[in-house]
């Protein structure tokens, strides 16, 4: 998983009618977020505007130096009034593009976000972890409604993925032993650069630094440069390719101090974010707690692969809790220490990664966001998935039908799918292994988030366990007649290599065996020319002489009964509290109440996550329909509904506005002893059914096997203006 997070790589369903009245709706917040060309055009009108003003009032002072007729000095003041008063509209303008406020009433995206959180925090769907003691950053606990809505969220995963697609569920440890770590690489390479106060200690990630400066400048400096612009921006799209001492240049260059101190920084330097632990009491077995499930499966492929009859492909899935030590966690749910992590490993002969499924996603258009436009400046557009497997912008079927599967998941859960991109990686992003990669983003209030990544990794982890435990990680493919194959024989001289490197003869021969075939014929070819060859041995980080006595290479030819071959792996990845937060903001808008004093707060969940599916309300406090609520609610329990029932002396105005607050999709209101009304959350429309349909109804739609609309017109409409008093 090399999901969430810029570190160095290891390698509605449901239309209603909505009576909204702010809102980050699909066609007006993407519009904030992709205006680049109108930025640069604000910017550089904004300019040419300061300099007029500029000229202007250096002619109102020259006049007055030189005491012109006071009907002259006015009519020159009244013009720099006039460019005044225009450049204060073009700075409207561009703040507005800048940070995202629109001019129909829209929020900003800071005090979107604070609206969404507030709320979200108010009524529990989480909140800082240890509240009472000042809490920790980046560690939170989800509420009873938002441990509905991740369950809710992992249900559909298993059923999208695990139960559909056939896939092998593992449940490892969290504690994982510093040798398997160490083969994957991130003991060694997991980091993030950090910087130190150099008065206080205090620590931060140097990207986060850089990025918060840039940001900072673009939104709220709005005398700078359209070319200064371009440059910050740029500097924000190269920024995870920045080396330690490219970071460190950008952070002095630009004069970045401590936010919280202003004092000066350190030079950025790697701090590796995995948790250490020992396990055990002696202290001597070293291990982590895991920043990844990933490699839990990995390590089961032999097992795995046995248990699914030796046969490829198949894909194993695992859901589980990661962890990693952030420098300065921030931006709520995004970015944390612990979190959920579900991912896949599917396996595949790399000599044949079409899919048997691929059609059923093939025709499937959404946006798409290549590398070439990335390069080129362009923005993402919508793409048939098929098209891009054809044309290779997707390496390969499994990859495009995962892709595909990905898009499926995430808009039935209820992301936007205006709001939802998949952009692949720039080549200096990948891993050197890997054969593609794509990340789903979604665009929330902190820009475009990562929230899965689906990387076709090649055979690179298999090689790498194999390689470090010795045990084979590896299929087969059993021919039906022998085959005749010429084999590379490479058979070091270890008596040779002993005498030679003694101590570190077995880095050597380890290196030789290792070569791949085009090396090793360079190497033969050296030898039978001029005797000895330079070697880079990488285990000891130099080279060595290898002299034509120490190794013979060959080609064999052999017969074969079948092809042992390492497979490839198409990982998707999701972080799953990153994509319920954005399915948080997704949800949310706000509509007046019915007498127009206050805004209400709704979250337009789907009923498939929705943490509630259906409230039950006696209109007024009255045994016998409290009888019926109770009734009503024994029904929706066996139908396995979840719900609650609200017998307060309350208005039902009010319970109706607390219960949307939560996103609950359906109200039941008894005023009857025979029949019910059924109230929908965002249109506000009910229906009056018999007392005994009341459950099954709201289980059809709730399980998607009928629309509200289909609802709507079968059942007789209910009033509803006086319910919502």
């Amino acid at each position: 998983m090399r999901l969430l997070s810029s570190l160095t790589p290891l390698g509605q369903h449901f239309s209603f009618r909505l009576r909204i009245a702010i809102s980050f709706q699909s066609h007006n917040f993407p519009r904030l977020f992709t205006m680049a060309s109108s930025e640069e055009s604000l910017r550089n009108t904004l300019s040419q505007k300061q300099s007029a003003v500029d000229a202007q009032a250096n002619a109102v002072r020259a006049l007055k130096a030189a005491k012109a007729a006071k009907a002259e000095i006015d009519a020159a003041i009244e013009a720099l009034n006039g460019l005044k008063i225009e450049k204060a509209s073009i700075e409207k303008k561009l703040q507005a593009v800048v940070t995202g406020a629109g001019g129909d009433g829209a929020l900003n995206r800071e005090s979107f976000r604070q609206a969404v959180n507030n709320t979200l925090e108010r009524r529990l769907f989480y909140i800082p972890s240890f509240k009472i003691y000042r809490g920790v950053a980046g560690l939170y606990d989800y509420g009873p409604p938002g441990c509905a809505v991740k369950s809710n969220v992992l249900a559909f995963w298993r059923q999208h993925f695990v139960l559909e697609e056939n896939m092998l569920e593992v449940d490892c440890p969290c504690v994982t032993p510093e040798a398997v770590l160490k083969a994957s690489g991130h003991v060694d390479k997991f980091t993030d650069l950090m910087v130190k106060d150099e008065k206080t200690g205090t620590c931060y990630r140097a990207d986060h630094l850089l990025k918060d400066f840039c940001n900072e400048k673009l939104q709220k400096d709005l005398s700078i440069s359209s070319e200064k612009a371009a440059e910050f921006k740029h500097v924000l799209a190269i920024m995870d390719d920045l080396s330690a001492e490219q970071l460190g240049a950008k952070i002095k260059e630009y004069g970045i101090v401590a936010p919280d101190t202003k004092n000066p920084l350190s030079d950025p330097y790697p701090f590796n974010l995995m948790f250490q632990t020992s396990i055990g009491p002696s202290g001597l077995l070293p291990g982590y707690m895991r920043p990844e499930t990933a490699q839990g499966i990995f390590v089961n492929f032999k097992d795995l692969y046995y248990y699914n009859g030796n046969k490829l492909p198949f894909a194993a899935a695992q859901i589980g809790q990661a962890f990693r030590n952030e420098i300065s966690p921030r931006q709520g749910l995004l970015r944390v220490r612990e979190f959920t992590l579900a991912e896949i490993e599917h396996f595949v002969d790399p000599e044949d990664k079409s899919h048997p499924k691929f059609t059923d996603v093939a025709n499937l258009e959404f946006l798409m966001f290549p590398r070439e436009e990335q390069m080129s400046g362009k923005s993402a557009r919508i793409i048939p998935l098929g098209e891009a497997v054809a044309k290779g912008t997707v390496n390969n079927e499994t990859l495009g039908y995962f892709i595909g599967r990905v898009y499926l998941f995430l808009t039935r859960l209820g992301i936007d799918k205006n709001r939802l991109r998949f952009r692949q990686h720039l080549a200096n992003e990948m891993a050197h292994y890997a054969a593609d990669c794509w990340d789903a983003e979604i665009e929330s209030s902190y820009g475009w988030i990562e929230c899965v990544g689906i990387a076709d990794r090649s055979a690179y982890d298999l090689h790498a366990h194999t390689e470090k435990s010795g045990v084979p990680l590896v299929a087969h493919e059993k021919f039906a007649e022998p085959r005749e194959v010429e084999k590379l024989v490479i058979a070091p001289v270890k008596k040779e290599l002993g005498l030679a490197f003694k101590g570190s003869q077995k880095n050597v021969v380890e290196a030789l065996e290792a070569m791949k075939e085009k090396e090793a014929l360079e190497m033969k070819a050296n030898l039978e020319s001029n005797g000895e060859v330079e070697f880079y041995v990488c285990t000891l980080g130099k080279n060595v002489l290898i002299k034509k006595s120490m190794v013979a290479i060959s080609k064999e030819k052999k017969k074969e009964h079948q092809r042992v071959f390492t497979p490839s792996v198409i990982e998707p990845s999701f972080g799953i509290g990153r994509i319920i937060y954005c399915l948080f903001e997704h949800s949310y808008y706000m509509r007046p109440s019915k007498g127009g004093d206050e805004q209400l707060n709704v979250f337009r969940f789907p009923p498939l996550v929705a943490p509630i599916k259906c409230t039950v309300f006696p209109l007024v406090q009255n045994e016998q329909y409290e009888q019926v609520a109770k009734v009503i609610s024994k029904s929706l329990t066996l139908s396995g509904i979840s719900h609650k029932i609200d017998i307060t002396g309350t208005s039902i105005g009010k319970r109706y506005a607390r219960t949307d607050e939560l996103g609950v999709p359906f109200a039941i209101t008894v005023d009857s002893t025979s029949s019910v009304t059924i109230r929908e959350r965002d249109s506000k429309d009910q229906i009056r059914v018999s007392v005994d349909e009341a459950a099954s109804v709201v289980k059809d739609v709730t399980d998607g096997l009928r629309t509200w609309e289909n609802v709507w017109s079968t059942f007789p409409h209910h009033a509803s203006a006086a319910a919502e008093d």
